[in-house]
């Protein structure tokens, strides 16, 4: 960690301190939230959850090395600690504080769909230059974004913030911690629509990060997406956009896929192209890298640089990941899902030769919309010709039905249900689609599938 003191950290929450003060000018090593990963001299701040309240770790932290505890409830036998109203709260601020000691660039990253594949993608490329740090896993709400920045070190070159939101005011909060260089949105989908109502709604609470953009920086936008091409300027500037559409900034051409895990195009910008590989199937891809490429180009990369850093590009969890068995090719693509993601899912199975499957299940948090947008999926396998859909529960029952006049189509109430039947209609050479909200643990859908 970058020099930061007890004092600092006082001073930044605003809390009140309780211990000897002549620790207040210590440099602390660390700040966690997670008691497992106590390191000597670091700060512990407790968070009361759901089903685990840090405060009762306190006293081990503080044995295990800890100099100092920030919490909401006074702990026992005087141990040092500052104490706050809210520990969220306060970590918020002092990730704010502690990211303003760093004048490397910054890039924020936003989006209904995909902004952990662009953000994987733009830090694979911007690592080509520099030493990056970015957003482990999906830690990028109020409490994940501060546990990012807190790992910035001295030697970081980079940054690369995922920020991801469900109702309106949390990106301000998200983005006043990381104040970005380079704002960059890949699409404004439905979800979280419970909260944000409409996809205006949805336009409204993600755009809130152009509000902490640094002067001089960017707008990195999806020209693919109509609400994001309403968009003329940011502060003062016209955004640079990326995507497949006519007058994108970044677009490609000759566009050219194996079916298994390799997509080939040219990247086209305003003087220059180049031919370029990302190791992982869809059009979505492609689009990420130019939101990549249009990041790398903005910081002085080099058409080689970046064409290296798509092509390293790793394909993360259950996103997309392609998967061979003896008998069948899986989309794991489980890891979440929405009516745009689902689309792009379902046109990358629809690129596949043989029998094409999509086992979907519900998509979550859509509001009062949520039948006629998974109706919406289905009209949208039949556009695609599939030729099987199974559907897992209740909301998923609206795809089988407005699927099931015209392409096969079974349902199963839930994913127990479906695992007993789904021997019986796959056979060898299946291509299947693994496709939910992560709560629906398709996950046992995908283990089930492997070992068929």
């Amino acid at each position: 960690m970058k020099s930061f003191t007890l004092r600092e950290i006082l001073t930044a929450c605003g809390g009140e301190f309780f211990g000897e003060t002549s620790i207040l000018e210590k440099e602390v090593s660390h700040i966690t939230t997670d008691s497992r990963k106590i390191v000597k001299d670091c700060v512990f701040a407790a968070i009361e959850g759901e089903r685990v309240d840090g405060h009762n770790f306190i006293p081990q932290c503080i044995e295990m090395g800890a100099i100092c505890t920030v919490c909401e409830k006074t702990p026992p036998n005087h141990l040092p600690h500052i104490l706050v109203k809210s520990t969220k709260a306060a970590l918020i601020k002092i990730a704010a504080a502690y990211r303003m000691k760093f004048e490397i660039p910054f890039v924020g990253i936003s989006g209904s769909v995909g902004k952990t594949t662009t953000k994987e993608m733009i830090s694979s490329v911007l690592s080509e230059k520099f030493s990056v740090m970015k957003t482990q896993g999906n830690f990028n709400n109020d409490l994940g974004v501060p546990i990012t920045l807190f790992t910035l070190e001295e030697s970081h070159e980079a940054a690369v913030v995922e920020m991801g939101i469900s109702d309106f005011g949390e990106m301000s909060v998200l983005a006043s911690m990381s104040r970005p260089d380079v704002c960059v949105i890949t699409n404004i989908g439905a979800c979280h629509l419970e909260n944000l109502k409409d996809l205006d709604g949805v336009k409204k609470a993600k755009t809130e990060m152009f509000g902490f953009m640094n002067e001089g920086g960017v707008a990195i936008l999806s020209g693919d997406d109509e609400k994001l091409r309403e968009i003329k300027e940011v502060q003062g500037k016209p955004p640079v956009f990326f995507g497949l559409s006519e007058g994108c900034d970044f677009t490609a051409k000759d566009i050219e896929s194996n079916n298994t895990d390799e997509t080939s195009f040219t990247v086209c910008y305003r003087g220059g192209s180049f031919r370029a590989t990302v190791y992982a199937l869809g059009k979505h891809m492609v689009t990420n890298a130019l939101a990549a490429a249009a990041v790398g180009k903005h910081f002085g990369l080099s058409d080689d640089e970046i064409k290296k850093g798509i092509a390293d590009y790793k394909t993360v969890g259950s996103r997309a990941n392609v998967i061979k068995t003896d008998k069948l090719t899986i989309i794991d693509d489980c890891y979440n899902a929405n009516p745009v993601s689902m689309k792009a899912s379902m046109d990358t199975l629809s690129g596949f030769e043989g029998r094409r499957v999509a086992i979907v299940g519900d998509m979550k948090e859509l509001g009062e919309n949520e039948l006629p947008l998974h109706r919406e999926v289905g009209r949208f396998a039949v556009e695609k010709r599939l030729d099987l859909i199974i559907a897992v529960g209740d909301l998923a029952l609206e795809i089988y039905k407005e699927a099931r006049p015209y392409i096969d189509s079974e349902w199963f109430k839930t994913v127990e249900e479906a695992k007993l039947e789904l021997h019986e209609m796959l056979t060898i050479g299946d291509t299947v689609l693994v496709k939910a909200s992560h709560s629906m643990h398709f996950e046992e859908i995908v283990d089930y599938l492997k070992e068929m």
